[in-house]
């Protein structure tokens, strides 16, 4: 029996699609077996999620929704043109304006729920690392299974706590870099990196005691779906990113070459937390928040072989937002647990 042990991170507190919190024990049920443990780590209780609340005696739903809209619009056109590679600098610092405008716009209505279920969060995750803490120091490998990404924030810094220095690399289509100041939605689902690298030093970490992971080891594989603000944060922070375009132009084995290069400078080793929504959609439609144009399947095989690669220099691992009431005929499932017994199979001693 492998030395590794999984643990389930049963929430979807950080985003606000209903689902997530299933897909651990979905995924996991089969591997009882083959690992040293199971652990599963729950939400405390059965309150509704909190939503936006948008309503004051100054505003209308309909100045709410065209708000939104607005938004919407904007930020999708951002994407598909990759603007802040193809715009002229004027023009790009209009559409960065308005997002700007739009941003604050929608903050000031919803000033209620800016923090949504945040004292859950920071209960579950206070449960989530002492048991990622536990494993490790038992002498085992942990592969915390998600879950919405929120709970990285307890299993990357339980991870670097025991390991004192490490690099991380965040396979997702979005950066999660996202500040209390940033976020659009308040879903806090968007900012645990940031916190990860101590990005955003509030309130979301206040169980950890140790270091943080420092920027310069830090690098997002596949992002795509990245808001302006957002951008702006990763920029300045200096982690580095290699877009869901760089893996197709220059290839997998590539990509993953340079990331844990970078990840694994002069550090102890890597932390890996691996969403789902990498995934293009159409391939793996099972996710609470889906972005175009992501990698295929046989770029999901890849990487796998690709990460079980440098299995001597990955301490601990996630993986997350398998969400199976989005899921169509099991096949995200499928994938999940490919990519779940590859690792299973390959981490631990």
């Amino acid at each position: 029996m492998k030395k590794l042990s999984i643990i389930n991170a049963c929430t979807d507190l950080g985003v606000n699609v209903d689902g997530a919190q299933f897909g651990p024990e979905t995924l996991t049920k089969d591997f009882a077996n083959i690992v040293s443990h199971i652990y599963s780590v729950n939400e405390r209780d059965e309150k509704k999620k909190e939503t936006a609340n948008l309503f004051n005696q100054n505003t209308n739903l309909k100045e709410i929704n065209d708000f939104v809209q607005e938004f919407n619009r904007l930020l999708l056109l951002m994407h598909e043109l990759h603007f802040e590679k193809n715009m002229e600098s004027d023009v790009a610092n209009h559409y960065y304006q308005k997002m700007h405008d739009l941003v604050l716009a929608v903050k000031a209505l919803d000033t209620k729920n800016e923090k949504r279920n945040l004292i859950q969060i920071n209960h579950f995750n206070h449960e989530l690392y002492h048991t990622v803490k536990k494993v490790i120091a038992d002498g085992e490998f942990p592969l915390t299974v998600g879950g919405d990404h929120i709970i990285a924030i307890a299993s990357a810094l339980a991870s670097i706590s025991q390991n004192q220095n490490l690099g991380i690399i965040w396979f997702d289509s979005h950066a999660d870099y996202n500040t209390y100041s940033t976020s659009v939605t308040g879903n806090l689902h968007g900012l645990p990196l940031a916190v990860a690298t101590h990005y955003e030093k509030d309130m979301l970490a206040d169980f950890h005691q140790g270091p943080f992971y420092s920027p310069k080891n830090t690098v997002i594989v596949g992002g795509r779906d990245i808001d302006p603000w957002e951008w702006s944060n990763v920029i300045n922070a200096g982690v580095t990113v290699f877009s869901t375009e760089d893996i197709h132009q220059y290839g997998v084995e590539e990509i993953c070459k340079k990331a844990f290069a970078i990840a694994g400078n002069g550090t102890n080793g890597v932390h890996i937390s691996y969403d789902l929504d990498l995934i293009d959609p159409h391939v793996a439609p099972g996710v609470s928040v889906p972005a175009k144009n992501g990698i295929t399947l046989e770029e999901v095989h890849a990487l796998s072989n690709e990460i079980i690669k440098y299995k001597s220099i990955i301490r601990s691992a996630d993986l997350v937002e398998f969400n199976p009431l989005k899921d169509k005929d099991h096949v995200t499932e499928s994938i999940a647990k490919e990519i779940l017994k590859a690792f299973v199979e390959n981490f631990g001693k």
